[in-house]
Order: C-alpha cells, then structure tokens, then sequence
C-alpha cells in the first residue's frame, strides 16, 4: 500500500475511526462482502506517509490478483491506495507482515531554507538554519550497529526490548531538500523523528557530532532532541526474504529517494561493517 497519512489518524484502527487501517477494512468487506481483519508490516503515526506498507489478511475468497488491487481501490479515497496483491502461504510457518520482516527502511525529508514552503506543508519537515550534511554524517556513524536504542524512544513505546539494529543511515542533499534514509532491523516508537531532531541539532551546530554517541551511551530520552515533526517521514520499504516472492515495487514518488538518480550529488553512506 501507498498513503498520504497527512489528513489520517495513522495506521492502527482507533474506535473514533480515521486511520489508514479503519479505512483499508471498510474497503476490504465491502469488496469482499465479509469483514477482512488486517495486520501490518509495521504501525506509522498520525502525518506519516507510505510509500510501500505491507499488509496481509486470511481469505478463503479467490479472486484474480489484480481484481484485489482494482476492487479495493474502487472504495479508498484518493489519499490511499493498493499497489500490488499477491497469495501467500497462512497458518503458524506462513507469512506474516510484521514478524516474517528482516528490516524496515525509513525516509524523512527535509526542506532547509529559511522560509518554509507551502507546496511541502504535510510532505517534509522544515528547518530554516543552515544545516552541514557532513557534521551530520558524522554524528549518524555513532548509530550505525546494534545498540540500545532507549535515548530515541518514545515514553509510551510498546517494544519489549529497545535493542535495535541499525544497517545504515544515508544522507542526500538535493538543493534545499535533505534525505535522510535509515534502515535497521526495526525501529521502536518515534524513533526516526527523534533521531532526525538529534542529528538537526548537530547540523545546526549547537552540538558536536559526538554528542549523538553520548545521548546513545546515556539511555536518557530527556537528554536527546525533541520529537521532530511527523511531516516529512515516509515508511519507503519493507525487507522480506526472497523466497516469499513479493512482487515488491522500487517507489518512485520523489526522484530524490532513487538512489541511482543522475541529479542526486552529494550522497555519502554510513553503514554497519560486515
């Protein structure tokens, strides 16, 4: 699935109704005529955006692919839409969005430029001070690894352990727009935003890169940056085993997400040693 989540409670079902998964179920019945009960690949906040959420559900329907993508879609507003549809195998050893998961990729776009934009008010977050991408850099190498990830983690986080393991975090600038692309094995609540509020200050220059492994070492949330705003984060991809079989989609909603994009400059990677 792909979604707007900027006029959206967020993903999970609410009783007051208005999130992504409220409205995908009413979708999914009226399709298929019986309630469908949903699971996805991993929960995003109120003003988060998707460009890949996987979803899995029990049917005994059997229905054309396409007729599951087309069917849905005929019922989601605009903000919300099914990309692909494919069978896999249920029960204790079959699929599961969430736990069959090997990493989450996360993207947050930020619009550096002192004075803000409307045509990206809900779709990046906005700094106005100058940021130094390489400052940042340096201070996102501190996160790269597995670590205890307690000073990014929301009060009200559900996780069992706040031990997560971080892949990579990429930082591109196009212009006024800034990247930041970060990939672990999961991430625990709120934990990009706060990340990306930390790794702000240090590109401001109030703190230095090292800093950000001080924070890490302290497990003191207080100690870290505020929650940055949800605006610019995108849920961008969602790593299976190839042997399920997914036919997963490159997302291609901003040529400044494609890392191969010509236009793209000054792109560097940190990334955990193997």
């Amino acid at each position: 699935m792909q979604y707007d989540g900027s006029s959206w409670r967020g993903w999970q079902t609410q009783p007051g109704g208005g999130t992504v998964q409220d409205t995908l179920e009413a979708a999914l019945q009226r399709f298929a005529l019986t309630p469908v009960a949903t699971t996805c690949a991993g929960r995003t906040d109120a003003g988060v955006h998707a460009l890949e959420q996987v979803v899995h559900f029990d049917t005994a329907l059997d229905r054309e692919m396409f007729s599951w993508v087309r069917g849905v879609n005929a019922f989601l507003p605009p903000s919300i839409a099914v990309r692909w549809a494919t069978g896999v195998p249920g029960g204790g050893d079959g699929f599961h969005a969430r736990f069959s998961a090997t990493s989450r990729t996360y993207h947050y776009v930020l619009y550096n430029h002192p004075v803000r934009s409307p045509l990206l008010s809900g779709k990046a977050g906005w700094v106005f001070r100058p940021l130094d991408i390489e400052r940042m850099r340096a201070a996102a190498a501190h996160l790269i690894g597995t670590h205890d990830f307690s000073a990014f983690r929301a009060a009200e986080c559900q996780a069992k352990s706040p031990v997560k393991q971080m892949h990579s975090i990429e930082l591109a600038r196009q212009g006024d727009i800034i990247v930041i692309t970060l990939t672990a094995s999961a991430f625990l609540h709120h934990m990009v935003r706060n990340i990306v509020g930390s790794l702000i200050v240090v590109g401001n220059g109030n703190q230095p890169p090292e800093w950000i492994a001080a924070i890490l070492a302290g497990r003191d949330r207080s100690q870290a940056a505020p929650t940055f705003m949800p605006d610019g984060l995108y849920l961008g991809r969602i790593g299976y085993a190839g042997t399920w079989g997914l036919p997963q989609e490159q997302p291609a909603m901003f040529p400044w997400l494609q890392r191969d994009h010509a236009d793209v400059t000054d792109m560097a990677t940190s990334r955990e040693s193997t």
